[in-house]
């Protein structure tokens, strides 16, 4: 199976070429990505703790769902069907904002992203593809972020960047 490529793209967005993922991880290269944030009526967040055998950020937890968008597709349509290919569902998203962020992990490789964070929202427990995630939860924002201040290491990097600095556009209620 070909590795899956990136999109590569400068500070503003356009494209510039693609990359094998792996490859723009080692190298560090700014390259699209987006996260999605799914919430139920009770404004809880749908956390997943990533699968232990990711060859980054094995086990901790992070939003519903990121990976990287496929050439010629638009964030909505890869931030659907990333949901289904890991949670298991297929819900309505809208997008909210994006941000660049550069993340070195303890293996050399390093997330350099222009990541687009969409939200959605969804009632029922996911089918979640245990290939991709370890386990689930719902929890309010409060308590994400509170949690994030006690124990920072049981959440990947993106993850805490968003709550850091981009809490109003996941923040639904305000």
């Amino acid at each position: 199976m070909k590795e899956e490529q990136v999109i590569l793209v400068d500070k503003n967005d356009n494209q510039i070429g693609l990359m094998p993922k792996l490859e723009a991880h080692e190298k560090a290269v700014l390259h699209r990505a987006f996260s999605v944030f799914i919430f139920n009526e009770n404004n809880e967040l749908m956390l997943q703790q990533r699968a232990m055998h990711k060859y980054h950020s094995p086990g901790l937890w992070t939003n519903t769902c990121c990976s990287h968008q496929r050439n010629g597709e638009t964030n909505i349509k890869a931030g659907k069907r990333r949901l289904l290919e890991e949670m298991g569902f297929v819900t309505e998203l809208k997008e909210t904002t994006s941000f660049i962020y550069k993340a070195p992990f303890d293996n050399g490789l390093t997330e350099h992203e222009l990541d687009h964070i969409m939200i959605g929202y969804y009632e029922n427990a996911p089918e979640i593809n245990k290939e991709e995630v370890e386990a689930w939860k719902w929890m309010s924002l409060e308590n994400v972020k509170k949690d994030i201040e006690l124990k920072p290491e049981l959440y990947t990097a993106w993850f805490k960047i968003i709550f850091e600095k981009f809490y109003k556009y996941i923040n639904v209620n305000q």
